[in-house]
This record gives C-alpha cells, sequence and structure tokens, in this order.
C-alpha cells in the first residue's frame, strides 16, 4: 500500500489535468472534456475535482507521524479530516439515493462528528486516541470515494442538467441533487479551513505547504498608525440581508429578509496588533469591568493574558509563533485569535462596541452610488488575490491593514473578505422564515454561538461570500478569528 504522501504526489497530478483517480475506481464515467456549453454536471465534477485536489495538496507535505496526532480536544488528526470529508459525501448521497450503498462499520464510525441519524458519534476529543482506522486506510476511503461520487453524478447527469434549464447552468434551476452534492463540496472547503488552524497548532512554520500553495506576502506600505482608527458613516436605513444571489449558498444565508438599521459608524479596518496591545498593556485582562461575567470567567479559569500565541520574548515584546515562524508581533496586522469574550472586552475598553452582522453586512456589500447590493465588496466578480487574502493568496499569515485597497467596499471599508474572520454581536439563529436544507447540519447549533462574517487567509476562496455566516462558541479562539468595532451615529470622534 502507498503511503498517504506518494499517493497525493502521483494522482494529484491526475485529476488536476481531468484524468481518472487512479486505482480508486475511475472518474472517467463522469465528464472528460468540456462540453461547448458548459452543463450543471460538469461545473459539478470540475469544482469537486480541484476541491479534493486541494485537499491532497494540503496533506502532502506532512510526515506520516503527523497524520494521527491531536494535540487538543477542540482540534482534529489530519487522517480525521481526510476521511470525514469523504465520509459526508456518502450521507449526502445516500439521502439522494436509496440505492446508494453506504460504507458501514469501523471506518464509518470513526468519521461520524456529530450527526445522530447515523448513530452514535465518535467522542471529538478521541480521535486522535485511535490507531485505527489507519492513515492508509483513509486516503484509500478517501480515494474510493471520489470514485463513486463521479460515478454518482454520471448516473443522475441528466436530472442534474434537465432541472439547470437544458444543461445550461446561467439562470436555470439548480437541482435537489446539484445541491447536496456542492454542499458536501463546501463542506470539504471548510475543513481544508479547519485543516490551516490545526496544523498552525500541531506545526507552526514547521508545515511547509507544497510550492503551488505558498506565494509572496503582499506587504504594502498601508496607512499609518493613527490611520487605523478610521470610520466611515453609514446612513442606515431599510436593508435586505442575507443571500441573494442565483449561486450557491448555506441555508442559513437564506431567506433574504428585511431588516433596519439606525445610522453608524464603522471601522474602515479590522482592528490592528498595535490597537490590541494598548489594550493589553493597559491591563485589559486584569480588569473585570470590561468583560461579560462569563468571559471574565475564562480569563481567570485559563489564566489568558493575551490573544492564543501571544508571549513574551527575551526583549519584554510580544512576540507569536504561526506558519511564518517565531516573530515579533507586527503592530499593523489585524489582531487575530482571540475569543468573542476578548473582541467584545476591547470594544468596550475602547469606548466601541462590535457591529451586528447586519451592519457589517451592510458595509460590506451595499453600494451606495448603484443602490443595490454587491455580491462582495468591491464588486460581484468572484475573489482574485489582488482583492483579498484568501487561502489561494499562499500567504499563510495576515497582511498589513490597507494592502488590499482593490477590496474596499463601497463605503470605504477594507478587508472585509480575507484575513481574519469578524466576531459580530448577533447570534446565531436561523434567519426569519428559515428552512433546513440538511438535517444536522447548521440548524442544530441555533444556541450559545455568535455569528463571524468574512473569511480569513486560510478560507477558500470558492467557499467565500458577504453573506456568509460562521459562527463559534464565545470562548473559542484557536480559529484565524478577529474583528472591527462600530459605534452609533454621532458618537465618533
Amino acid at each position: 500500500m502507498r503511503g498517504p504522501r506518494f499517493i497525493n504526489a502521483d494522482l494529484c497530478q491526475g485529476i488536476l489535468s481531468g484524468g481518472g483517480s487512479g486505482d480508486s475506481g475511475g472518474s472517467g464515467a463522469a465528464v472528460t472534456e468540456e462540453p461547448k456549453a458548459v452543463s450543471e454536471s460538469y461545473r459539478l465534477i470540475t469544482l469537486f475535482r480541484e476541491t479534493r485536489a486541494r485537499t491532497r495538496n494540503m496533506v502532502s507535505t506532512l510526515e506520516p507521524d503527523d497524520f494521527a496526532v491531536q494535540t487538543a480536544f477542540f482540534t482534529s488528526p489530519a487522517k480525521w479530516h481526510v476521511g470525514h470529508v469523504s465520509w459526508i459525501y456518502e450521507a449526502v448521497m445516500g439521502k439522494i439515493d436509496e440505492e446508494y450503498g453506504f460504507e458501514e462499520g469501523e471506518i464509518s464510525a470513526y468519521l461520524n462528528s456529530y450527526y445522530q441519524q447515523f448513530g452514535a458519534p465518535h467522542d471529538k476529543g478521541r480521535r486522535g486516541a485511535v490507531s485505527r482506522p489507519t492513515t492508509s486506510q483513509m486516503f484509500e476511503y478517501f480515494e474510493g470515494v471520489s470514485g463513486k461520487v463521479e460515478r454518482f453524478v454520471a448516473k443522475h447527469r441528466d436530472a442534474i442538467d434537465r432541472a439547470a434549464g437544458g444543461g445550461i447552468t446561467d439562470g436555470g434551476i439548480v437541482s435537489d441533487t446539484a445541491r447536496l452534492l456542492e454542499m458536501g463540496m463546501h463542506h470539504e472547503c471548510q475543513h481544508q479551513e479547519l485543516m490551516v488552524y490545526d496544523l498552525q497548532h500541531m506545526l507552526a512554520d514547521r508545515y511547509v505547504p507544497v510550492p503551488a500553495m505558498r506565494k509572496p506576502v503582499p506587504q504594502l506600505g498601508g496607512p499609518r498608525v493613527r490611520d487605523a482608527e478610521r470610520q466611515v458613516p453609514m446612513e442606515g436605513g431599510l436593508y435586505a440581508m442575507g443571500y441573494g444571489g442565483s449561486g450557491y449558498c448555506y441555508d442559513i444565508e437564506l431567506p433574504e429578509h428585511k431588516t433596519y438599521l439606525e445610522p453608524y459608524l464603522i471601522d474602515v479596518y479590522p482592528t490592528t496588533n498595535g490597537q490590541y496591545m494598548e489594550f493589553v498593556e493597559d491591563g485589559g485582562y486584569d480588569t473585570y469591568r470590561y468583560w461579560l461575567s462569563d468571559g471574565w470567567e475564562k480569563v481567570r479559569e485559563n489564566g489568558w493574558e493575551a490573544p492564543m500565541y501571544w508571549e513574551r520574548g527575551e526583549n519584554g515584546k510580544w512576540h507569536t509563533r504561526d506558519f511564518a515562524g517565531y516573530r515579533q508581533i507586527d503592530h499593523m496586522e489585524p489582531v487575530c485569535h482571540v475569543s468573542y469574550y476578548e473582541a467584545d472586552a476591547y470594544a468596550k475598553w475602547a469606548g466601541k462596541r462590535l457591529p451586528t452582522e447586519a451592519e457589517w453586512e451592510m458595509a460590506a456589500c451595499w453600494n451606495r452610488d448603484a443602490r443595490r447590493k454587491n455580491a462582495y465588496p468591491w464588486g460581484d466578480d468572484a475573489p482574485t488575490p489582488d482583492r483579498c487574502n484568501l487561502l489561494e493568496s499562499g500567504a499563510w499569515r495576515c497582511s498589513r491593514i490597507g494592502s488590499y485597497p482593490g477590496g474596499a467596499s463601497s463605503c470605504g471599508c477594507q478587508q472585509m473578505i480575507g484575513d481574519v474572520w469578524e466576531w459580530t454581536s448577533s447570534e446565531f439563529v436561523g434567519y426569519p422564515g428559515f428552512k433546513s436544507g440538511f438535517d444536522e447540519y447548521n440548524d442544530k447549533w441555533f444556541a450559545n454561538q455568535k455569528v463571524l462574517r468574512g473569511g480569513s487567509f486560510g478560507t477558500p476562496a470558492a467557499s467565500i461570500r458577504s453573506s456568509y455566516r460562521n459562527f463559534f462558541r464565545l470562548d473559542e479562539r484557536w480559529m484565524i478569528a478577529g474583528f472591527r468595532c462600530a459605534q452609533d451615529a454621532g458618537r465618533g470622534s
């Protein structure tokens, strides 16, 4: 049996060139040549191959011993991610087609994260405590499911393309089959980002991305330090919140609905390390009055003194260890690895507050001149590395504020997509009229979570939208999360 690193090396090339998936059963039954008019089934297969290739790339430089390591109860071993992103496709295909044969037994039991409908989930905190299934078995499973998905699309191709309007995706209707399969691909994108978090926690700069995923970091001159305090006014009023496009989105981004906003001010940039350091040095972690009661308990219980990964160097300066190595904190990068409690405490200390998710989305999407929403802050075009810092940017770290002026929103806010997820003050609940698109996927978390927006440098570009709602518990901070502040109109300086 070939090891996981070798599996990645030869199979990735085949997938990218449109060939089969090696000894996994073949992908040629789907679409091997681009048709003149791009069909929905061809689009799905293309997205699927790109997604699977990215997962392979991310783990291709790991050592065999790395795959089974779980460094904390909130992380997961790489072998589990590799298997779980495949397992979800089986769950989806089983819901679409009753004749589909779901893989059962040891592998399925290990890979079930929290789906009660598929039996008792495996204990998340003990995913790294078992040696079986092995890493080799996980890669065999990964490749086997890849072949199954492509054959499944081929089997249902006519129904998928017919629903899309004669085989043309532009303006057509997306079938339930296509929607659920694409959900599996976006789920895999989510786990690619989770692997970024886990790899930093386990390896930091000892993790070396493949050359195709590593690029020079754009570090433009950026604004002056005092410009980091700049705010822009938002007029408020009725705003249509949520996803309003015709492409893919999660059920929690729907339905688009009207909400009323009072006028407000919002920061042009995410809060920087330098700004947050002032809070730290001013005794922010020693003063209970800035903190929510539960947050203050977390500070004392966990001994928090600064954001996660910050530590004092021998010179007394704050340092961090990340994918760029052990380095002194860059004052002009967005602060990251902070919990909701920390973001909220800073905002109170600064005389501001966190924006609601509606305020955040309006600042990101509302086109003042055209009087309509944009899909992204800069317009309707898909993200590109010159506009934002996402996984494909290859930076593997935050960029300094001001590094992406071409990605500014109509109101002038910058870096609202990429770099760091941004905490909002909004509870994670369903929008009015919410309908679940897949049982136990999103709606079971409608309690004790806060919404984050915007994506991070670990987010794949294919999965981010301005309407995307991420969510985490209020005390979590291993993810790439920061924030920007807001104020009620009339209270700014």
